[in-house]
């Protein structure tokens, strides 16, 4: 049965609140050195995947106007944090870390400012991809073996969200700039 656009209690949006909720757990448990952990591999993996998982059911039941807002609000926090949390025990340079953070603040905002004039933003297929490299450079960032030993991939993985986060953000404002002249 699909699900009213307007609805907030649906099963999507609950499993993306409950990524929300788990994710300190996730900080909390990550490494304070570059030898990795399975435990935070383990809970970083869960979260990653039950974005899927929403995205599945939202597809299923129906999509929101507040899935379109949360889930996206969800990645941002989850990666974020998690970036912020190995910059704090000197895994992950402060530097691509920042740039990524002020990409996500100014799209989380736009999307907040748009969404006041009813406006849905979904995430486009690059910002999907963008997402999915962040996640992947913190997962093999403590990801035991290769945290250590394959620094160079984590590492290029963490430059590449770069370069798709500035690519997404351009395509956003390329987007907002032509429905405004169209």
């Amino acid at each position: 049965m699909p699900v009213d656009p307007n609805a907030i209690a649906t099963w999507a949006n609950a499993v993306t609140v409950g990524r929300i909720l788990c994710a300190p757990l996730a900080f909390v448990v990550m490494p304070d050195t570059r030898s990795g952990s399975w435990v935070a591999l383990a809970i970083w993996f869960v979260l990653c995947v039950s974005d899927s998982f929403d995205g599945y059911l939202a597809r299923r039941h129906g999509t929101t106007r507040a899935g379109a807002f949360l889930d996206p609000l969800a990645d941002k926090i989850l990666v974020l944090s998690a970036m912020f949390t190995l910059v704090n025990r000197d895994i992950f340079w402060i530097v691509p870390v920042l740039i990524i953070a002020a990409r996500e603040v100014a799209i989380s905002m736009y999307r907040v400012v748009v969404g006041a004039k009813g406006v849905s933003m979904p995430a486009s297929r690059l910002a999907k991809f963008k997402t999915l490299f962040q996640q992947l450079s913190v997962g093999f960032a403590v990801f035991p073996f290769i945290s250590d030993h394959a620094e160079w991939l984590w590492q290029s993985l963490l430059w590449l969200s770069v370069v798709l986060t500035t690519v997404s953000a351009a395509q956003y404002l390329w987007r907002a700039q032509r429905a405004r002249v169209g």
